[in-house]
Order: structure tokens, then sequence, then C-alpha cells
């Protein structure tokens, strides 16, 4: 009995440590990026990369030492909706949209920048019959594994697949559905699981497009190949929801619904050891539509839509300490 009190003592106190007494504060930086949303935001070898959204348009590369933003290369078409990943000092697009609401359509392969060399290139191509964008992307080891998303942009056609691909053998394995269809939202690994948090079925068929939001959060275990549901669910539902991994945690933070037209600054996060979960401070500005970074002990987040739907569009970046 004694050893449990300390574990669970242990545990609260490492939860409550966990939480942050900052607050969100607005990154001062020498100049400003394109607006954008539906875009991505992602960490690579040190410096953070804005990439996609509506429209054609150009990677950014922001240098957190020196605050500077650099315009890079142009996007070689129109991509959005999709959950950009680092992998092996390269930016990874898979199961993204192009086109325009409500029937965007997914891209037919990845595409792939090199920050080095600041070109882009064609990657491996999607299985035909699995293609969809919004979709949850987790990287695990060499592998690229694709979680649910929306096949007819945001019209119909949302699905809970759930993909593999093998980098070094260059194979697709389509591997249990998770228990539930989502799209708009991200999915992250944490202690080899992958969740599947926030998002919602976009259904503009029958006029709901926002409504359908999604409070469940799916589990997928690589020891049991099998996927399982967090018994508490997100505290806030919402869809165009970021988030990221840090440790035992995942944090779920930005997003949209029918409940405020502003976008919703919420910072939701699960300890995945104890399934509860506990809140940091809100952002300063609500978005929906863009990433979130973890970077030497800080949160950041940039861009994104100000309001449900699709805009006003912003170009300014938050950061909060949460070690």
């Amino acid at each position: 009995m004694k050893h449990f009190l300390i574990a669970a003592f242990l545990l609260i106190s490492l939860t409550a440590f966990a939480q942050s007494n900052e607050q969100w504060t607005a990154v001062e930086t020498v100049n400003y990026p394109l607006p954008r949303h539906e875009n991505s935001f992602v960490e690579n070898k040190g410096k953070f990369y804005l990439l996609g959204g509506r429209g054609i348009k150009p990677i950014e590369e922001y240098n957190p030492k020196t605050k500077t933003w650099k315009t890079l290369a142009m996007a070689p078409i129109e991509f959005h909706h999709f959950q950009a990943v680092s992998f092996k000092n390269e930016i990874y697009v898979i199961g993204a949209m192009t086109g325009n609401y409500p029937h965007e359509t997914p891209l037919t392969h990845f595409l792939i920048f090199n920050p080095k060399t600041n070109s882009w290139r064609e990657g491996a191509e999607i299985p035909e019959e699995r293609r969809r964008g919004s979709v949850g992307v987790v990287v695990r080891g060499d592998k690229f594994y694709l979680v649910c998303g929306i096949v007819d942009g945001h019209y119909a056609d949302f699905v809970p697949w759930f993909d593999e691909y093998d980098t070094k053998t260059k194979t697709w394995k389509i591997l249990p559905d998770s228990p539930r269809p989502r799209d708009h939202f991200g999915a992250v690994l944490v202690e080899d699981k992958i969740y599947a948090a926030g998002g919602r079925t976009s259904h503009a068929e029958i006029g709901k497009v926002l409504d359908l939001v999604i409070p469940e959060v799916d589990f997928y275990d690589f020891k049991t190949n099998s996927w399982s549901t967090v018994s508490a669910g997100l505290p806030t539902p919402r869809g165009g929801t970021s988030s990221i991994a840090k440790g035992p945690f995942m944090v779920v933070m930005n997003g949209e619904s029918k409940v405020q037209e502003s976008s919703h600054s919420e910072v939701e996060v699960l300890d995945t050891r104890s399934g509860k979960w506990f809140s940091l401070p809100s952002l300063n500005q609500g978005r929906h539509g863009t990433g979130v970074i973890y970077y030497k002990g800080k949160l950041y987040v940039a861009a994104g839509s100000a309001k449900r739907g699709g805009g006003p569009e912003l170009n300014t970046m938050e950061v909060l300490e949460w070690k």
C-alpha cells in the first residue's frame, strides 16, 4: 500500500510539474512570413518551416537564433490539409489535398522538400485505392504511418484507414482500421503508440462541415497490434487541431467548431500514463489549420486562421515555455 501511494504521489507530482505557469507570448521577429492556413509548421535541424496552405505559396524558413524568416522555393503545386513530418533531414508532405472547397482531391504522391538544396521532388506514389487528404502522419523508425483522412475534400467519404509505408523496401501495407474515421486532426507517436485526437468527419454533402467533431481519442499499440480508446475524451472537441508529443504527453491545441466563430485557443494535454487531461495556458490568438513545434523546452505555433472557415489568415507566432 505504501509503495502504491508513493507511486501515485510521484505521478501526480510529475503531472503537476509538467503544467506550465508561463503564458504564451508573441515572438518578436525581424520580419514576417506570408499569412496562410491549412498549412503545416514543422522543425528540421533547428529551423522552423511554414509550408503549404490554400493557394500556391513558397516554403518559408525561420531561424530561432536570428529571429528572421527567409523565403525559399515556391511550392510545385497547391497543397493543403496535411501534417508535414521531418525525416532524414528532409520535410515530407503526405496525405495532402489540392484544389478548391468542397471537392478538394488527394495528392497522388509524396512531396519532399530538401532544405539544404532548397528544392522539391516527387516521392512515393500512394496506392490509388488508399488516397485521401487531411491525414494524420507519424514517423516511426524508417516507416511512415497514415491515419484516417477524407477522400472527397470536405464533402464526403471520411475513412478510418491505417496504412504503413516502408521507406527501405518501398512497400505499402494495410493495417487494421482505427475505431472511427476522422479528418482535420494531427496524429502523434507517444511511447510506441500512435494517438489520434481531435478532428471531425467533414460532411458538406449533408450540410455538416464543422458539426461532427470527435471527442474520442484512439490509439494504436504496436506491441499488441491493436487499437484502443482512451477512457477520457478530448475536453474541448474540435476540428482543425494541431498535436505534438512530449515525453508521455500528447498536446492537442488550436481548432475550429460550431461552438464559436473565433478559432479555439485551448491547449489541452493528455498524460498517457494516467489517461487524464490537464490544460496549459490558452493561446493569445486562437487559430486553426496549422501545426505546432516543440523545440528546446518551448512550444511554438504560427500562421493558421483566426476564425472558423477560411480566414482571416495569420502570419504571427507565439511561444510557451514548457519543460
